[in-house]
């Protein structure tokens, strides 16, 4: 069995990282002031908020349109 996993940072100065996990790709970031908690849903990505840390993950019918994460793992 073939699994997936890779990481490279964020270029935006901020703590985090995007992932590619068998064919889920998302980011994460730590925050440094801002507390959040929760779920959160947008056009392109959910959120999970838990504390100074949030895991963005794309929604499959992102996949197809100009705003989705681009191939980075090569």
């Amino acid at each position: 069995m073939f699994i997936c996993i890779a990481t490279k940072p964020l270029n935006d100065r901020t703590d985090g990282f995007r992932f590619n996990l068998c064919g889920f790709k998302g980011l994460t970031r730590k925050r440094q002031k801002v507390s959040r908690w929760g779920l959160a849903k947008g056009k392109a990505m959910q959120a999970l908020h838990f504390g100074k840390r949030s895991i963005y993950i794309e929604k499959s019918v992102n996949k197809i349109t100009s705003r989705r994460v681009r191939h980075f793992a090569g």
